[in-house]
């Protein structure tokens, strides 16, 4: 492929992208919308999860905590013995 055949695809792509902006059909098919769709639903679910990790972050450096958690320390024993586990 010489550099020539490869400006000229990118020019032909440049001047598609362009003529459908002018023609306000940025879409052919019902299928390019629904991927399009598809495609930013996806970006969005993605920086939507950033952000809460990133409140989540700085949530638990703004305030302590450990602190807010409730830290009992069981002095009696919890549950039922299993007497099949003894030798």
């Amino acid at each position: 492929m010489s550099s020539g055949n490869i400006g000229q695809q990118l020019q032909d792509q440049w001047n598609d992208v362009v003529g459908r902006i002018a023609t306000k059909q940025m879409f052919q098919s019902d299928w390019d919308i629904a991927a399009f769709v598809i495609f930013f639903a996806f970006i969005g679910l993605i920086l939507l999860l950033i952000l809460l990790v990133v409140i989540r972050c700085f949530c638990c450096c703004c305030c302590d905590c450990e602190s807010q958690v409730d830290k009992r320390k069981y002095t009696q024993k919890v549950g039922v013995d299993n007497l099949a586990m003894e030798p």
